[in-house]
């Protein structure tokens, strides 16, 4: 392990600050393939395989069941020295609780460096990313790389790759960025996501065919922390009516111990542990929260209800519409924005006034370039676009989608007075959802019966709110097994009335007939979506939604590759 004990110490530094205003306007197991006519295994609603209890107390629960590849076993190592080591690119988070300017006012949150993001990583493909993650908070934290397709043992899972990093501690994070795009990291620790913990990661290309002038890389958020007494593990809370998360990492300083209750099912005893915790986070401000909205979260782009959760601010680069960041270009330059939702439980539609957009990758990954008057982000996902700027101030305008409330960024080429901004006509022009691109013809999968189907049906209720995922909340001795070579075909299918960001760790997937390449996508109520993925990354690896309340509540399983 990478762990280590010695102290933490703290970094510096302030989000910028911007003008202007906008205004508001089963079975998974072994079968080779039995698809019928619609691509789906008739015999995949069994149980998925289930591992023993871990061998040693404390360990992550990967270590027991032989029969899987180890995170830490010699296959990922393998996997990672084909790669080959790069130039090693040095780098250093600390997570600390702090104090946040987010443009409306000041909140007390968690961070990293004390800013929001989190500083930008940027790297070359090819080159080993050697971080360590200082953890200054007062709870157990880890660092996933989102969208990355890594070695297994640094996927930052914990429970499963690796032991939470302890209130003091550092972790070493090392492993070769071979994939460019655009991705970014977060803890996967209980709902610290919907903190201020989380950064951009960009891989560049060092063959870049996109010809262009500036970048511009664009963070989205909904923000509740540190707001009217409101923090992500009371709305949890208030949602799942107590039982707890599920995730290794949201037990404090119970974390190893939390390890071993949660591989018995032990749910209720780590809420109960939780609960006779003192707070571990500073008092929040006095100061009242915005009024939420009066109309139901409702949108029929997302296929009903909109969200669980009604924040009272939404970001872009950490910044509320109040007092937004300014980008600043020359008539004519052409822009490279890349955007990421890192949002908790919303979805973003996105559109820069005055604009078309032209998509150019989606999760990093290429695309047959498509126009686009605006896009829709659900969680965890990203997109790049380019722009040949005209001349003037215009609105990134980002709308939370069926939340009734929106969040904005300003691109401008003269003048430094606020403005305010009606609301851009492209915002309600084409919009563009990633079932209508297509894979750029170097990184489409190649036409291939699958070898193995792993039909998941994702269940339960807003009112119950007990997500799982083949009626199985989430339990880390639990694998649905692929093996290396495998094409494997995951069949998600809805049966809730709520829409789900599925994320897969650690590998990309095809959408059916050509579609992107992707690691996140939306799955609306009673649909099924059909991805497909080529088994070359040995190891444990998450599947899971990417709203975090359902997936703490439940809504995640782990796809292990057997020996």
């Amino acid at each position: 392990m990478h762990e280590k004990t010695r102290r933490a110490v703290l970094g510096t530094g302030i989000a910028a600050a911007g003008s202007g205003l906008l205004a508001a306007c089963g079975s998974p197991g072994p079968h080779p393939r039995t698809a019928g006519h619609d691509g789906m295994d008739s015999n995949a609603m069994g149980a998925p395989a289930r591992a023993g209890a871990p061998a040693r107390a404390g360990a992550p629960a990967e270590d027991a069941p032989a029969e899987y590849i180890s995170p830490h076993g010699p296959e990922v190592a393998a996997t990672e020295q084909r790669r080959g080591p790069g130039p090693v690119r040095t780098f250093r988070l600390t997570a600390t609780a702090t104090t946040l300017d987010i443009g409306a006012r000041k909140v007390a949150s968690w961070a990293y460096e004390d800013q929001v993001p989190g500083r930008e990583i940027r790297v070359t493909a090819g080159d080993t990313i050697a971080l360590t993650l200082a953890n200054n908070l007062p709870q157990p934290t880890t660092l996933h790389w989102h969208g990355i397709r890594l070695r297994n043992d640094m996927d930052g899972v914990p429970g499963v790759t690796q032991r939470p990093v302890k209130t003091g501690a550092t972790f070493d994070y090392r492993f070769t960025a071979f994939y460019p795009g655009t991705y970014w990291v977060h803890p996967h620790s209980g709902v610290q996501l919907d903190r201020g913990l989380y950064a951009p990661l960009i891989v560049e290309d060092p063959k870049e065919p996109l010809k262009y002038d500036k970048e511009w890389v664009v963070v989205l958020d909904d923000w509740l922390d540190g707001v009217g007494g409101r923090t992500p593990d009371t709305e949890l809370e208030r949602l799942n009516g107590g039982k707890g998360g599920h995730s290794m990492g949201s037990m404090g300083e119970g974390g190893e111990r939390a390890v071993k209750g949660a591989a018995k099912g032990t749910a209720a005893g780590a809420a109960k542990r939780a609960a006779a915790r003192p707070s571990t986070r500073p008092a929040a401000p006095k100061k009242a929260a915005p009024a939420a909205p009066a109309a139901p979260m409702e949108s029929e782009l997302l296929g009903g209800h909109a969200g669980d959760v009604t924040y009272p601010y939404y970001l872009v680069n950490g910044r509320s519409p109040e007092s937004p960041q300014v980008f600043r270009a020359k008539r004519g330059d052409r822009i490279r924005i890349r955007l990421i939702n890192a949002g908790g439980d919303t979805a973003f539609r996105v559109a820069l006034g005055g604009h078309r957009m032209t998509v150019t990758h989606t999760d990093g990954y290429p695309v047959v370039p498509a126009k686009t008057d605006a896009l829709l982000l659900g969680m965890g996902e990203r997109y790049d676009v380019l722009v040949t700027v005209k001349d003037g101030i215009f609105p990134l305008a980002v709308l939370a989608e069926g939340k009734g409330r929106s969040a904005m960024a300003v691109l401008r080429t003269r003048g430094k007075s606020p403005v305010k901004f009606p609301r851009p006509k492209e915002l309600d022009g084409e919009l563009l959802t990633a079932d209508r691109l297509k894979a750029a013809e170097d990184v489409r999968l190649t036409p291939k019966e699958p070898d193995r189907i792993i039909r998941m049906r994702l269940t339960g209720s807003m009112r119950r709110y007990d997500w799982a995922i083949n009626g199985r909340p989430y339990d880390p001795t639990q694998r649905y097994p692929v093996r290396a070579g495998e094409r494997v075909r995951i069949s998600f299918i809805n049966g809730t009335d709520m829409w789900h960001p599925m994320h897969l760790h650690g590998h990309t997937f095809g959408l059916p007939d050509g579609g992107p390449r992707k690691d996140t996508t939306i799955l609306r109520p009673h649909h099924k979506v059909n991805v497909d993925l080529d088994a070359d990354n040995p190891g444990l690896w998450m599947v899971h939604c990417h709203n975090v309340y359902h997936s703490e509540s439940g809504l995640m399983t782990i796809l292990g590759y057997q020996k």
